[in-house]
């Protein structure tokens, strides 16, 4: 290994297959070989596998969502811009006007800088100094667009829905991670696990949290059409976004409840879990007149009282 035969061998061995246009699986498969042979290094294998992976993924399964993205009015004042870059620890800030479903331009912290040095001015709006922004459907396949960013020399780009709204921000760092693992720097905060045990037996859960994730993990089979999240799903199922203190249970699932812990008016932020006979609260069947399909709900009293008010 030390001469690098290993790692000419399995190079050669790849040209070869690239060469005769055999397919993805092949590849994969001479990949996996070698790194059992000892010919090529488990972490770069694993490199290789992820790279192939990119063109499986769509950049909805990437971006960061709509809801967590930092950005700044157009007609906020270059100080105050510089606050938030500050505050976030970003390089490129989108502009907004009116809301962030419409992005106008992307703020870059070097031409914020260089502004401050050059410039009397700082009471200059950012729409002065942004730029043109890199607008992408999120339906857009991750190799493509890794392509893209090294065509225009782009390091972020908007992702936008069917009906031309924003549905997030993806960025090179974004894409990079799939291959290599998660990259942190000095101002990237501990990151919480998105599905975590707790001492009751009971599991706390992220808001954010996919479903597929919740079937991996906790080998809960949860599946929707319409929503990707767990605090999506219980927003769906319910008709409105639930308060702290809410409870739903499972019934197709074998009574497992779902306890809202935090939320605000636009999303859920944590769900505790709960399986049947491991301190669940107890599910309310007057409830019911909310009408949700395979469901259970328990509000709180406030919620129940205007449910049955509006019954």
């Amino acid at each position: 290994m030390d001469d690098g035969s290993g790692s000419s061998s399995i190079w050669r061995r790849l040209s070869k297959l690239f060469h005769g246009r055999h397919d993805a699986d092949t590849v994969e498969q001479v990949i996996r070989d070698a790194s059992e042979d000892g010919e090529l290094d488990k972490e770069e294998g694993s490199m290789l596998l992820s790279v192939l992976a990119l063109d499986e993924l769509q950049v909805r399964d990437i971006m960061t969502p709509r809801t967590d993205i930092a950005c700044v009015p157009e007609e906020n004042d270059i100080r105050e811009a510089a606050a938030l870059i500050v505050a976030t620890g970003h390089s490129r800030i989108p502009v907004f006007s009116g809301s962030r479903d419409n992005i106008t331009g992307i703020l870059h912290s070097k031409d914020l800088l260089e502004h401050i040095l050059n410039s009397p001015e700082q009471a200059l709006p950012v729409s002065q100094i942004m730029r043109e922004p890199l607008f992408i459907p999120e339906s857009k396949n991750v190799s493509d667009l890794l392509h893209e960013f090294r065509a225009l020399k782009q390091h972020l780009a908007v992702i936008v829905d069917e009906y031309g709204g924003t549905a997030g921000l993806v960025t090179i760092e974004d894409v990079i991670e799939q291959i290599v693992g998660d990259i942190e720097d000095e101002h990237d905060a501990p990151r919480e696990e998105e599905i975590s045990p707790q001492p009751d037996g009971s599991y706390l859960i992220a808001g954010r949290a996919y479903l597929e994730d919740l079937e991996e993990t906790l080998g809960l089979k949860i599946s929707s059409d319409e929503v990707g999240t767990l605090g999506g799903y219980l927003t769906h199922l319910a008709g409105r976004v639930p308060i702290a203190g809410d409870s739903f249970a499972l019934e197709d699932l074998g009574g497992i409840v779902f306890t809202v812990v935090d939320a605000d008016v636009k999303q859920i932020r944590s769900v505790r879990m709960f399986k049947p006979g491991a301190g669940a609260p107890a599910v309310n069947n007057a409830a019911a007149a909310m009408k949700l399909p395979a469901l259970q709900a328990v509000g709180t009293e406030e919620h129940q009282n205007t449910s049955n008010t509006k019954a």
